[in-house]
């Protein structure tokens, strides 16, 4: 599982739905969840969460990237590859964090991903879990 620590900027809420506005390091993130302010005590404006995504829902993108849906991009360059028959696990650095992406061998084979190389990982909004950081 990727985990993030990072700061909520904004949150809009509509129904049982909240789009919440993080900030993490000079990135923008954002996760629609399934609940609003009132519902959780800990998710407030300047609150710290961790954010958490599993491996299997980060995409990865070659640049450049032109129009598309996702809002969390994390520009990094690929650290390893770790290919199997089936999936493989690439590891991405970026300034301060490193992201895991699993994703099937022939895309890794068809972006031609090597170690070394700049890439974009994504990861869609609702798929953002958002909890409240141990306390220290």
């Amino acid at each position: 599982m990727n985990c993030l620590l990072a700061h909520v900027i904004q949150i809009e809420s509509s129904g049982s739905f909240s789009l919440v506005d993080l900030e993490f390091g000079d990135l923008l993130l954002s996760a629609v969840i399934m609940e609003t302010e009132e519902d959780i005590a800990w998710l407030r404006t300047n609150a710290r969460v961790q954010v958490l995504f599993k491996e299997t829902e980060v995409s990865i993108a070659l640049e450049p990237l032109s129009a598309i849906s996702l809002r969390n991009r994390f520009a990094g360059t690929i650290a390893t590859i770790n290919t199997g028959k089936i999936m493989s696990r690439v590891e991405i650095s970026g300034d301060g964090y490193t992201i895991i992406s699993v994703i099937t061998t022939r895309s890794v084979k068809k972006l031609d991903l090597q170690p070394g190389q700049k890439v974009i990982a994504l990861v869609k909004a609702n798929e953002l879990l958002l909890m409240q950081p141990d306390k220290e």
